[in-house]
């Protein structure tokens, strides 16, 4: 099986540190002065970094993904230094990928003898939770491997801020008996966007609401406050598979139903941005443009920002 993952031109990327925040996954880090790709397991191919590169250093290509062959990671990145052995080894620990640790760990052992690096330095740093930061002690630390006992930097873990666990406590509202529910703002069905059909009657000429799937969930205003008076679509740019269809809908409610405006409503987390890029993208299609407005909700339920991305 094919699927669509980033690649990374070294002799374009100068180390800007651009792109790690908005990847979806954690997958990206600075190591050695250079952005590395340390998992392919977890790029999901969205390509959020890409326009986030100041350089044009990133770039999607469709090669064979599956089934997962740890061992070829590990054989493509073993030379590329101690901190990005390191930084991958982590990356699986830190996910719970224990069969693939166990499969890169053995790899290396079976084939230490190739490395330009102490390969009980890496499974040191990785057993005690260490990784890679992006500062200027690592890149001396690469210029000088030959020093006998080089140690990484410990730092904070990468993984996907859409996925950190958080607790936090609602707002206290008055308890209200069943007769004083608010209404549902809802005046139609289906509203995933792999469901619409986006020449339906009411799609014509409406304000659609182009929402993610938590944004509901998060916000306690979204019905009276934000779908009111609006048609509604759902997707989540994250988890959701064969985007490009949502493309192609979002240019036939744009060119064809002529929806006379745009809301993007995304969570904070920074996997969500997929979905204006998505609408970007039917726009940057469309031989007719509309205003679009944005809307970010954290993810303890407050509206961090709204904004016109077109006007």
């Amino acid at each position: 099986m094919k699927r669509e993952i980033i690649t990374i031109n070294e002799d374009l990327c100068n180390g800007c540190g651009s792109c790690v925040p908005n990847c979806h996954e954690g997958a990206l880090q600075i190591i050695d002065g250079k952005a590395r790709l340390i998992s392919d397991l977890m790029c999901d191919g969205l390509g959020a970094c890409i326009g986030h590169c100041p350089e044009g250093a990133i770039t999607l290509e469709k090669r064979d993904a599956e089934p997962y062959d740890e061992v070829k990671v590990v054989r493509q990145m073993m030379n590329k230094g101690k901190n990005t052995m390191i930084a991958h080894l982590s990356h699986l620990k830190e996910h719970g990928e224990k069969e693939l640790l166990r499969q890169g760990v053995s790899f290396l052992v079976e084939n230490k003898d190739q490395l330009d690096y102490n390969l009980d330095d890496v499974l040191e740093a990785v057993h005690n939770n260490h990784n890679i930061s992006n500062n200027h002690n690592n890149h001396n630390n690469h210029n000088n491997h030959n020093n006998n006992n080089p140690t990484p930097a410990p730092v904070s873990s990468c993984a996907c801020p859409g996925s950190k666990t958080q607790t936090f406590s609602p707002v206290p509202t008055p308890c209200t008996s069943s007769a004083q529910e608010l209404p549902s703002a809802l005046t139609h069905w289906p509203v995933q966007m792999h469901l619409i059909n986006p020449r339906a009657g009411h799609f014509q000429g409406s304000h659609l609401l182009l929402a993610a799937d938590c944004v509901a969930f998060s916000l306690g205003s979204f019905h009276p406050k934000y779908l009111q008076g609006k048609t509604l679509a759902i997707a989540c740019p994250k988890l959701d598979s064969n985007r490009e269809v949502y493309v192609e809908k979002l240019k036939v409610l744009i060119e064809e139903s002529k929806i006379d405006m745009l809301t993007v409503m995304m969570m904070e987390v920074p996997c969500c941005s997929g979905l204006l890029q998505m609408a970007e993208a039917a726009l940057a299609q469309s031989n007719r443009q509309i205003p679009v407005k944005v809307v970010i909700v954290s993810v303890d339920g407050q509206v961090k920002e709204e904004r016109w991305a077109r006007t």
